[in-house]
């Protein structure tokens, strides 16, 4: 009897967390309504990196150019072109990319017993973003096509009328494996980007919080170590995007691709477009970036807050 007794003091009660499955949601859900918001200017940049392929002639003269020029001829609507392969862009790839590096995260830390170091998470980024890429690339794909479609000649144009029409016709018409084109450079962005956020991130908020500012915790030292972060990111990674969209959206003339790869679209566009258009949308890539990331981990904390509260019944904010 006093063993019974014993042994129910002792068994204390679980305390209710998210499962793995509504944080890899919610990662998505977070990553979806940020999309919502800075969809136009990742439009923007599309067609300011599709500019002037090939002939080297520039269509926009800087990125409020293009938006005056898009929404005059297409409309104020256009700039949310190809929104649904966005969405999906994010369903597919944040979310992937999420459930990844939890799981590494968790396996790290069940191995070694010790929570993961900086060296640790750049690595464990760089693995889950070229993960969370290779499955998100044929959402990219759709994405890109979409989004230039409107700069084309209308004999030219490609009409998708939605995402999954996208996804069909390319698979149709081009064969499945033109859903993963162009999905080396894709992947080596996602890489590029994961390790460079993870590692400046960490140290700008460091510096914000521990240097002379002495910024608190909260949305403004966020923003501010996001956006920093999101230059360096931009920095290094452009060439790569570039390259990226290039592939996705060339054509095949005669059986022959207009691109032979990654390292043919570099040089080509450095040669007969000059080397700095390979940050061409620079300033609309970087205006996406920040505020994307800083837009998804607001969300995420209210989906996490609210799931806990009125789901769980527990009052308390989960730390990202």
């Amino acid at each position: 009897m006093s063993n019974v007794a014993t042994s129910s003091v002792q068994e204390a009660p679980k305390k209710a967390v998210a499962s793995n499955a509504i944080k890899f949601l919610f990662g998505g859900l977070s990553g979806m309504g940020a999309t919502m918001v800075v969809q136009p200017l990742d439009l923007v940049k599309t067609r300011m990196q599709i500019s002037g392929a090939g002939s080297g002639k520039k269509e926009y003269r800087s990125s409020l150019h293009c938006i005056q020029t898009i929404v005059s001829k297409e409309g104020p609507l256009a700039l949310y072109q190809g929104i649904g392969a966005a969405l999906l862009r994010q369903a597919t790839y944040t979310t992937g990319r999420l459930g990844m590096y939890t799981y590494l995260n968790d396996l790290f830390r069940e191995r070694f017993q010790r929570a993961p170091g900086i060296t640790d998470s750049m690595a464990m980024g760089t693995i889950a973003g070229a993960c969370g890429a290779f499955i998100g690339t044929p959402a990219e794909v759709a994405l890109v096509r979409m989004t230039s479609d409107g700069r084309l000649p209308v004999a030219e144009r490609r009409n998708y009328t939605n995402v999954a029409n996208a996804l069909a016709r390319i698979t149709k018409e081009e064969g499945i494996t033109a859903l993963w084109r162009g999905s080396l450079p894709t992947v080596g962005r996602a890489m590029v980007v994961n390790m460079t956020q993870l590692a400046s991130y960490s140290q700008f908020k460091t510096y914000f919080r521990n240097g002379p500012l002495k910024m608190e915790e909260g949305i403004k030292l966020h923003f501010c170590a996001s956006m920093l972060s999101g230059l360096l990111t931009t920095i290094t990674s452009m060439p790569l995007d570039i390259a990226k969209t290039r592939i996705q959206n060339m054509k095949t003339v005669n059986g022959k691709p207009e691109y032979r790869g990654t390292a043919d679209v570099l040089l080509r566009v450095a040669r007969q477009e000059g080397v700095f258009a390979l940050w061409k949308g620079f300033t609309p890539y970087y205006c996406r970036l920040g505020p994307h990331t800083v837009l998804t981990f607001i969300l995420l904390e209210q989906l996490n807050q609210g799931y806990n509260k009125y789901v769980l019944g527990v009052d308390k904010s989960t730390g990202l």
